[in-house]
């Protein structure tokens, strides 16, 4: 078996694509392959395709959450946001929705039926599947909220796993425990609502998030989950963090919870500008703070 002729078969390839180009915080080396997969048919021969050859393979949308090391990655990226874009609003609410299409498109697209349920996510800069891995979420909502049920690739068989099934807790899903399975599109519940009132509570958060967050400079959103009974962006600032700077990477003026790349930063300057925020935290609070960002393509004992 040919992994290129597969890969270019059943999907857009290219060959040795820089990581930095596909996710938010413009960090991480070039992939060996990086494919569009065109259907599910696709999806599922391409994952067939590398574990015949033993290649890695690893499934993106946006790139909203990661923190790709600065090294070349010997494997194959899968990335959705291509062709696994499509949804549909039925006449009582319900919504279906691909694992690649943009969470902020939906919000929008959901506004404009005068359907409500996903305000909280007309500004996170990911997919759909991001957002069901991740159980995203602002403003006290989250995508669980809303959740019927989720379309998976399991153990090479499609199924759907009720919302019940999946585990949802805060910034947690059962996804989590099983990266392998992979979350091809989902059922929502949205409500009937007027559609001004949607589009005012979506234009006043928009000029909040533009005030209180770096969005001129790349980032991953919110580096660190909420402790119990804390805020994590107070306990950074009262570390005395704001604007902290390592190499290229900097905590944010505007946001003590985001950390921007901002003069060219490595991987390693962002890993070790959490690690100083973490260690500091816990040395004055005696608290861990967990991170939302996850680190891909790390060697082993590499901070």
């Amino acid at each position: 078996m040919n992994i290129e002729e597969v890969l270019s078969k059943h999907g857009d390839m290219c060959i040795d694509e820089p990581l930095c180009h596909h996710t938010t915080f413009r960090i991480g080396g070039k992939a060996k392959y990086f494919v569009y997969p065109k259907s599910e048919l696709s999806l599922t021969r391409i994952i067939e395709a590398c574990m015949e050859a033993n290649l890695p393979y690893k499934i993106i949308g946006k790139g909203s959450n990661l923190l790709c090391h600065d090294r070349d990655y010997n494997g194959v990226i899968i990335c959705l946001d291509r062709y696994f874009i499509d949804f549909e609003f039925e006449s009582d609410g319900k919504c279906f929705v691909q694992a690649g299409c943009s969470v902020i498109l939906l919000a929008n697209e959901a506004m404009k039926a005068s359907l409500s349920g996903l305000e909280f996510a007309s500004g996170i800069p990911a997919t759909v599947g991001g957002t069901l891995v991740m159980n995203a979420g602002a403003y006290k909502s989250d995508i669980s909220q809303i959740v019927k049920r989720v379309r998976v690739l399991r153990n090479q068989r499609i199924e759907w796993l009720d919302a019940s099934e999946i585990d949802y807790a805060y910034r947690h899903s059962i996804f989590h425990e099983h990266p392998d399975w992979v979350v091809l599109a989902a059922e929502l519940q949205l409500q009937p609502k007027d559609q001004k009132d949607i589009r005012d509570l979506m234009d006043t958060r928009r000029a909040r998030r533009k005030e209180s967050q770096p969005l001129e400079k790349p980032n991953a959103g919110s580096v660190f989950r909420n402790p119990d009974n804390h805020q994590a962006w107070e306990l950074i600032e009262a570390c005395g963090l704001r604007e902290k700077q390592i190499g290229g990477a900097k905590v944010s003026e505007k946001h003590c919870n985001f950390i921007v790349n901002d003069e060219k930063a490595s991987a390693k300057d962002v890993a070790a500008l959490i690690e100083h925020i973490q260690n500091e935290v816990r040395e004055k609070f005696n608290v861990h703070l967990h991170t939302e960002v996850e680190k891909f393509n790390w060697p082993e004992n590499d901070i």
